[in-house]
């Protein structure tokens, strides 16, 4: 990897999603991600490969349709490329050709067999879909299927029937088709050389998708089940437009709503079967724990390369909590983590050299595409090895450069601890006051809501937002630095300890971590004209944890009127570098609307049947006196610190 571009500054792209346009898989097709498909692309393809659709037959007999594309030239053995998705493989038919094959142009050229499959009980393939399929750890026979078992068996029969492959096969996949790559790591058939999860699914319950800490993401899930949990009518190539709302306005639409599952069945009408399994288990039970993964992810053979965006709005905790499990359970596998500037999926897809309006000073999707992720496929494939890759190749927003570590988060970094105190201030030092408090009077029916963007209720850029508009609000409560003398570079995850008190029963604690730039920091510095950033409030990180679960997830806990309470969790990691002259900001607040659904605030047992008369308004205390210390802790990093060559 060249020294210049692990140093070099970085630059950005805007990306703006609405809910109903998040609604349709965010990534269905490779050649979906790289834009609409050319007439000449699509030649391209068909000059040099062939196309093939077949159904696979797996061990308990259902049959997974696929499609495979040959190189026409079969001077020399190719390895084989495959993605298994939910999302479908069209175009569907023997002449019908993608416009592009592989994760990047760079597959494509090389030459490579490119498979690609609807998963089971999706499109055109046989069985019943199901979400997050639950891993089944000890197979007794035919009938025991699960994502390890149907990408083994597709490999078997790939390796005797596609010609001519020479033994190796790497798989790769985004979102959920990142999903089937990781369980498909798992037992993995030996010609399983290298597999890339990508922003993978991996846990709904903690931290991907459907919920923040076992808080439902309202506006995306609702959206994206709408679409896509609808009932399968048999073989299908197209389910069909999603249903569309009659405003723009989320926030109108999901407060209009009311209670969640009352409010939604009325434009749901009990068809979306996954939406009314999360109305029936709002703990992590049974349910949700056979669908996480990590704790699967032992022993596992293949290669990995882990991808993420920090700005990942969808699929953050997959590629970092993969990445941990793998350090646990497969310390001996060859691993490289990769995380950068990037909101969900970007990084296999145009220049990435800004985000919103921050810019990057490099094209770093180019740079992840042919420095890290195709060298990565043609070592272990084709045995065509450069330098080897370092175990965690991560970008560092503020400062805007690339970093090589032989570990993440890096070992240089050191814990500190800093606290919320009195006249609204962070500090290093501890409060020291008998007594201190801010509170403020939250309202479930005026909610703050997560972004100011007129979407329909889900905006993925809500990540690196400006925060103002919520700070002046009298239900959010703000501490900050004074102006940084030196820089401040946090690396890994933040740790959160409140200590909390409402005058109900129930409560949602918001904490954001913001970088607040300084008043002057000129127009030019803004990728996005008309935006300034003198004085802007950018979102680092921010999360939601709900009061009934500070004790664990699978029994909820009601609060005791007005009692400070520990309110302990983390927000996902960052590596962020604040300038000398910006300041430290922290908002706490208790609604976050519609990202995440209302907390009525009175405790009941299952927040999404609570009916309209239990949203109730309570005043809620964060308390940093001596006794009670309200803090964060996360890793800091010395400039100085040592990288990998």
């Amino acid at each position: 990897m060249p020294a210049t571009m692990l140093r070099s500054r970085p630059s950005r792209v805007i990306t703006v999603i609405t809910a109903f346009a998040l609604a349709q898989p965010v990534v269905s097709s490779v050649s979906a991600q790289r834009g609409a498909p050319s007439a000449d692309q699509v030649a391209e393809v068909k000059a040099k490969y062939t196309k093939r659709e077949v159904r696979i037959p797996m061990r308990d007999g259902a049959q997974l349709f696929t499609s495979i594309y040959v190189p026409r030239d079969a001077s020399r053995p190719y390895a084989i490329m495959m993605s298994r998705t939910p999302y479908g493989v069209a175009p569907y038919g023997d002449t019908a050709f993608k416009a592009s094959l592989g994760p990047s142009k760079r597959f494509q050229d090389e030459g490579f067999i490119f498979v690609y499959q609807d998963t089971r009980g999706r499109y055109m393939s046989d069985g019943t879909y199901a979400f997050m399929t639950p891993h089944i750890e000890k197979k007794t026979g035919p009938k025991d299927v699960d994502e390890s078992s149907d990408t083994y068996d597709t490999i078997e029969w790939l390796l005797k029937n596609v010609t001519p492959n020479n033994g190796r096969v790497g798989t790769w996949g985004i979102s959920a088709p990142g999903f089937f790559t990781a369980a498909g790591m798992v037992d993995a058939h030996p010609a399983l050389k290298a597999a890339s999860p990508q922003a993978p699914l991996i846990d709904w319950y903690q931290g991907d998708d459907r919920h923040h800490n076992g808080a439902l993401t309202l506006a995306q899930t609702f959206n994206f089940l709408s679409n896509f949990d609808r009932p399968r009518p048999g073989p299908v190539t197209n389910y069909g437009p999603s249903p569309r709302p009659t405003t723009q306005d989320g926030y109108k639409y999901f407060m209009d709503m009311g209670p969640v599952e009352e409010g939604s069945q009325k434009v749901l009408k009990n068809q979306a079967v996954f939406w009314n399994a999360i109305m029936d288990h709002p703990d992590y039970d049974e349910f949700w724990k056979k669908r996480s993964l990590q704790a699967h992810l032992k022993d596992i053979k293949p290669a990995v390369l882990f991808v993420g965006g920090w700005y990942d709005a969808e699929d953050p905790l997959g590629p970092l909590e993969g990445n941990r499990a793998m350090d646990r359970m497969s310390a001996g596998t060859k691993k490289t983590l990769v995380m950068g500037p990037w909101a969900h999926g970007d990084w296999s897809r145009g220049d990435n050299a800004s985000f919103g309006p921050m810019k990057w000073g490099q094209n770093t999707g180019p740079f992840y595409r042919d420095s890290i992720e195709f060298p990565f496929f043609m070592c272990h494939l084709h045995d065509k090895c450069g330098p080897e890759l370092a175990k965690a190749i991560v970008f560092e927003t503020g400062a805007n450069r690339w970093h090589r570590y032989d570990a993440w988060p890096p070992k240089a970094a050191t814990a500190r601890t800093i606290y919320l105190n009195t006249d609204n201030r962070l500090t290093w030092e501890p409060p020291t006051a008998a007594s201190s408090f801010d509170s403020y009077v939250s309202d479930p029916k005026k909610a703050v809501p997560y972004t100011t963007a007129t979407s329909f209720g889900y905006y993925r850029q809500y990540t690196i937002d400006d925060q103002r508009f919520a700070a002046t609000r009298p239900d959010v409560v703000v501490f900050q630095t004074e102006p940084l003398s030196e820089p401040l570079t946090i690396a890994g995850p933040i740790k959160i300890s409140l200590r909390a008190s409402t005058s109900g029963t129930d409560a949602d604690y918001i904490v954001k971590v913001i970088d607040v730039f300084p008043d002057d920091t000129p127009d030019s510095a803004s990728a996005v004209a008309g935006v300034r950033l003198g004085g802007y409030q950018q979102l680092v990180k921010g999360d939601v944890m709900r009061a009934r679960w500070r004790k664990g997830y699978e029994k909820p806990i009601a609060m005791v009127p007005n009692e400070p309470t520990v309110i302990d969790f983390a927000l996902q990691d960052v590596f962020h570098t604040l300038k000398p002259g910006h300041r430290l900001m922290v908002q706490v607040q208790s609604t976050w609307f519609p990202l995440i659904d209302r907390n009525p605030q009175t405790f009941v047992p299952n927040i999404y049947k609570a009916k309209a008369s239990d949203f109730r308004p309570a005043t809620m205390r964060i308390h940093h006196s001596k006794s009670l210390p309200s803090s964060l802790t996360f890793g800091v990093l010395p400039s100085d610190a040592p990288m990998v060559p």
